[in-house]
């Protein structure tokens, strides 16, 4: 089996797993539950807070044929559809390195079409400030009438950056550094599945270097 960093081999795949943001779970999973899902949602925060891995749980947790107060079941087809990346319902776009008008236009060439297995088709673009004008323009105009069966799902470590327009279509969530004490914690569970040890201090001195990003402290 190949390598797999210890950030993705724990990466929380249940609400109740994700530490750190309460709030934002909160109310993610209620609108789950009650089937309040908006369509369009922006995921600010710094880099290795979550963002990433709730987006990934959102497009699950919504289309999953099972969920459990709001959790995705992980067992049915849907769910392990969309872990291994073997559908089209999900499709993720990493701005940093497409963020021209056509890479935006060819995703949304996609929206008018109905989920394949899911209830969603679910669009999760990273780093979504890096997009360039025209590439906003042209969500903008999806984001404006989309399409009953569409979940946009934005995240963005610079929120400043995007424009008023995009701001006002969108609901905000906030991501804020993780306490070192959760950290821990987590990181403790992972040398425990490891069959490892460490000293407290040696935990405690990359919780404190990873600054509040829980990736961070993993790759330390």
């Amino acid at each position: 089996m190949a390598y797999q960093a210890l950030y993705r081999r724990w990466r929380p795949q249940t609400f109740e797993s994700v530490v750190g943001q309460t709030a934002t779970v909160k109310t993610l999973r209620h609108q789950i539950e009650t089937g309040q899902i908006a369509h369009a949602y922006l995921f600010c925060g710094c880099r290795g807070t979550g963002k990433t891995t709730m987006a990934k749980l959102m497009s699950r947790a919504i289309n999953c044929l099972n969920p459990n107060h709001g959790d995705p079941c992980g067992q049915c087809e849907v769910c392990r559809a969309i872990q291994t990346e073997s559908t089209m319902d999900v499709l993720e776009l990493d701005a940093a390195s497409n963020n021209s008008v056509d890479n935006i236009r060819e995703l949304l060439e996609q929206v008018r079409y109905p989920a394949q297995m899911g209830k969603y088709k679910v669009y999760i673009i990273d780093e979504v400030h890096m997009l360039s004008t025209a590439a906003f323009n042209a969500l903008l105009k999806t984001l404006e009438e989309p399409p009953a069966h569409v979940v946009f799902i934005l995240a963005t470590t610079e929120p400043q950056k995007l424009p008023a327009t995009i701001l006002s279509r969108v609901q905000r969530y906030d991501f804020g550094r993780i306490p070192s004490e959760l950290m821990i914690g987590r990181m403790k569970e992972a040398l425990d599945e490891l069959h490892m040890t460490a000293e407290p201090e040696a935990l405690q001195l990359v919780a404190r270097a990873a600054e509040g990003a829980m990736r961070d402290a993993f790759s330390i």
